[in-house]
C-alpha cells in the first residue's frame, strides 16, 4: 500500500502489482515489468511486489500534478464565469 510520491521508470521490480485507480478509475491492478509497462505514476500504490525506479518528474511536473493543476485551471474558469454573471 506504498504510494508512490513521484513519477518514474521502473529499473529493477519483483513481482510489482500497482493500483491506478486514483488516476485511471480501472480497479484492476496493474502488472509492471521492465520490458512491458515500466512506467510508474505518482498518486499510485504499490499492492505486491517491490522494485526501485528512476524518478523522472515531481509535483507540479508529475502525472498527478498535472491533472490537479488542470482541475484547479477549470476551477478558476467556473468562478471566473460566475463573477461575470454577478455584473
Amino acid at each position: 500500500g506504498d504510494l508512490l510520491p513521484a513519477d518514474g521508470v521502473l529499473i529493477q521490480g519483483n513481482d510489482l502489482k500497482i493500483d491506478e485507480s486514483a488516476l485511471t478509475g480501472e480497479s484492476d491492478h496493474v502488472r509492471k515489468s521492465l520490458d512491458k509497462d515500466p512506467l510508474l505514476l505518482s498518486g499510485t500504490h504499490v499492492m505486491e511486489g517491490s522494485g526501485r525506479m528512476v524518478v523522472t518528474a515531481v509535483g507540479v511536473n508529475s502525472q498527478s500534478g498535472i491533472i490537479f493543476t488542470l482541475l484547479g485551471a477549470a476551477g478558476d474558469e467556473e468562478d471566473d464565469s460566475r463573477d461575470r454573471k454577478g455584473d
